[in-house]
């Protein structure tokens, strides 16, 4: 008897020392080095690009149009690299390495940059005054073109793996981890717009006022401190094992249903195939089940005698799907149209960083009649709006909204990125106006033929559409992003961020293509434009911004009727206590309503 207590009493020692060992990673004592990350991160990447457009222009003298183009395409291409860097975490990299590497080839690119910048053979020789500038040449193009494809390589991996991973370390389940996954993402753009908010000030000031050698060479610095921060905390975060490729799966699904296109559904959805055991590591929160939509895709999950299916036999996967993986590919396809709908408000937002910073180059920025703000600090009002939008929405909005609507959050992520949606078309409305005032006060003062003067008016009138943005920003960008994290399939979250970066990706491809047919078609024999390359003076931009304008307008009609039609992604949840269950029974009930219900 003495010696089974003594076993027993052993045993529950050794029960605890497993409880200690393995106790959960994750949490909030993960954060400080995910945020340290995500501030050294941005800080580099945005004093890398907020004052890029004057680079180009000053320094290796490209037309306005041209620099512009660069500078969206470069945008646009680093948003589409996160496809791939998506792929390799959640095949088989995991996200903290993907994360790491990608941060190594982004800290190369900079570098380049930052050497041409100091090397004077690397760019061309300065001009002064109205003199004509020699454009940069072929092989100082080619290392800038060099620097900003590591720079995008760079960015693919940790865009659409920092936000996921980030997310990973709070388990909802998990009651002792009470911090949502929606403040989260509050915080996370805090995070990052406080540190945009330090680039486009500082930094930029630094470019204009210094050089540019020390001007880029902090934030690649600032990117080697990021990678140093991540990795110190690798022994408290919570890892999630890739769960092999996502894609490879959603092709799957498609070609099973194809071969099987021809047989006649079932009429119990219940005898489609379903296996927990092969699809346990693809449903850790919990599994998809069956829904009525898309039903041409429910035959991948049709069981037939050339399946060959005995018990306990894994199937041929481009013959036979489960049903959990066939709704893996709806809840994608769902996602789709709600996601394009993102686009034009990046396209609107895009302007920003081009011809509304030529704008605020024009106006008179003293502060004191020694102090004048950089053109490229201009979008330090964007970020103090979207950082005084995201406290007010977090710690006012949601918990007065909470009272009427009975969220938690207040209001779902959809109703959020409309309200955004309406705060951009206004933007783009004032910012027409405000051009127009611009050039009035160019012709009062005899200064339409004289680009490189500057016009006696204030650039504090830019200040509205540059707020608007902000606050367009903090309700539609992260409502967007929020909205891609929670409604796709678990193990397809860092590809569901790639998506984001995808959306945005086309909005600066669309603001290319945009541009080059506006100052195409716009041209006239005289010389004159919409889009002039050397005198805004002569310019149309209001026209410009009324046609964002008018698209937005057309896009917000389209995304009333997407989020009308929606319907979020079903969840079986695996948990059976109470107390674990209880806040996941809340999200189904969620899940099973569209927005006209919510």
């Amino acid at each position: 008897m003495e010696e089974e207590q003594n076993k027993n009493k052993i045993s529950e020692e050794e029960k605890a020392l497993h409880g200690r060992r393995t106790r959960p990673k994750g949490g909030m004592i993960t954060m400080p080095f995910i945020f340290a990350n995500e501030i050294c991160e941005k800080l580099a990447v945005v004093g890398f690009h907020a004052n890029m457009i004057s680079y180009l222009t000053t320094q290796l003298h490209l037309p306005l149009t041209k620099a512009a183009n660069t500078l969206t395409n470069f945008a646009g291409t680093s948003s589409l690299t996160p496809l791939i860097g998506a792929f390799v975490a959640d095949s088989f990299a995991g996200r903290f390495w993907t994360i790491t590497f990608a941060s190594i080839i982004y800290q190369i690119g900079m570098t380049l940059l930052t050497v041409s910048a100091i090397v004077p053979t690397l760019r061309p020789p300065p001009c002064h005054g109205e003199e004509v500038c020699v454009v940069a040449d072929t092989a100082q193009l080619s290392i800038l073109y060099v620097a900003l494809l590591l720079g995008a390589l760079g960015s693919g991996g940790i865009r659409p793996c920092v936000v996921a991973f980030g997310a990973d370390q709070f388990d909802e389940s998990d009651p002792n981890q009470t911090t949502k996954t929606w403040k989260y993402f509050n915080w996370y753009y805090f995070i990052m717009g406080a540190a945009v908010l330090l680039a486009v000030t500082v930094l930029v000031w630094i470019q204009d006022n210094v050089g540019w050698g020390l001007g880029l060479g902090i934030p690649t610095v600032a990117m080697f401190l990021s990678v140093i921060a991540f990795a110190g905390g690798f022994k408290l975060y919570r890892h999630l094992d890739p769960a092999g490729s996502p894609f490879t799966r959603l092709i799957q699904v498609g070609v099973s249903a194809f071969r099987k296109r021809k047989l006649r559904m079932v009429s119990d959805p219940s005898l489609l195939y379903s296996n927990d055991e092969i699809d346990a590591p693809i449903s850790l929160d919990g599994k998809l089940t069956h829904t009525k939509h898309m039903s041409f895709l429910d035959k991948a999950a049709i069981v037939t005698e050339q399946d060959n299916m005995k018990p306990g036999q894994i199937p041929n996967y481009w013959r036979l799907s489960t049903v959990h993986r066939i709704e893996e590919l709806k809840s994608v396809i769902r996602m789709g149209p709600i996601g394009a709908s993102g686009i034009l408000l990046i396209t609107a937002y895009a302007q920003q960083g081009t011809f509304s910073l030529q704008q605020a180059k024009t106006m008179n920025r003293h502060l004191t009649k020694s102090f004048q703000i950089p053109a490229g600090s201009m979008s330090v009002f964007t970020t103090v709006a979207m950082l005084s939008t995201i406290i007010f929405y977090d710690r006012v909005f949601v918990k007065v909204i909470r009272k009427f609507t009975g969220r938690e959050r207040g209001i779902t992520y959809l109703t959020r990125m409309g309200i955004g949606f309406v705060i951009s078309i206004i933007a783009t409305l004032v910012a027409g106006f405000i051009e127009i005032k611009r050039k009035q006060v160019a012709v009062e003062h005899g200064l339409l033929d004289k680009p490189h003067t500057i016009v006696p008016i204030s650039f504090l009138w830019l200040v509205p559409q540059y707020g608007l943005h902000g606050v367009a920003e903090a309700f539609m960008s992260i409502g967007h992003l929020e909205f891609f994290y929670d409604q796709a399939p678990e193990s397809m979250r860092s590809t569901a961020t790639a998506l984001f970066w995808m959306a945005i990706s086309i909005g600066n491809y669309t603001s290319t293509l945009l541009v080059t047919l506006v100052h195409k078609f716009s041209a006239k024999p005289d010389g004159s434009n919409w889009l002039p390359d050397n005198n805004l003076n002569r310019g149309r931009l209001e026209y410009f911004y009324w046609l964002i304008t008018l698209l937005q307008v057309v896009n917000f009609v389209y995304y009333l009727w997407c989020a009308k039609i929606y319907t979020y992604k079903p969840v079986q949840v695996h948990h059976s206590k109470e107390e674990s269950s209880s806040p996941v029974k809340e999200e189904l009930q969620l899940s099973t309503k569209s927005l006209v219900d919510a």
